[in-house]
């Protein structure tokens, strides 16, 4: 894989990641924890950051998020975790994900980039599967901007690149 790709790859799913992180740090603690919210804040965030940390992973086949998390978010009856999980778990999540993201995409090569990732309907090369992921969690925090705006009036700013080295 060439070192420009992986360089631009890098440089923009970082930047969906900081559009995520600056979200979770500018949300109000009155509107993480409001189990009233649809959708609920904290549990977006969650969401986002499970889903990253199951396409960033070598396959399907003995996925486990790390602990306190649960495979619960693939149970197809839609259950949400037992409790709010806190602002600091999903920031100590989002390092979580950012890192594999990195080892990702540093460690792709021509031949990875165009193995087969299959779960359920999902089939797709690696590296589609990297666009998808980044195009994820950019969906999610546009919607968690758009849950600031509504709640608080405004939202964190626009990140067009990530800083050097950070995915």
């Amino acid at each position: 894989m060439n070192d420009l790709w992986k360089t631009s790859l890098g440089s923009q799913f970082g930047a969906a990641l900081d559009m995520l992180e600056n979200a979770v740090t500018a949300c109000p603690a009155a509107l993480w924890g409001d189990r009233t919210q649809q959708p609920e804040f904290w549990y977006t965030v969650y969401h986002t950051l499970f889903w990253l940390d199951f396409y960033l992973s070598d396959s399907a086949a003995g996925f486990a998020p790390p602990a306190p998390y649960t495979l619960d978010e693939m149970d197809p009856a839609g259950l949400l975790p037992a409790r709010v999980y806190t602002r600091e778990e999903m920031l100590e999540y989002l390092r979580h994900g950012r890192a594999k993201c990195r080892v990702r995409i540093e460690g792709l090569t021509g031949e990875l980039a165009a193995r087969r990732w299959v779960f359920g309907r999902r089939d797709f090369s690696v590296a589609e599967l990297l666009l998808y992921t980044m195009r994820h969690v950019q969906h999610h925090a546009g919607q968690l901007n758009a849950l600031l705006r509504r709640h608080t009036g405004s939202a964190p700013r626009w990140v067009g690149r990530a800083q050097a080295g950070r995915a």
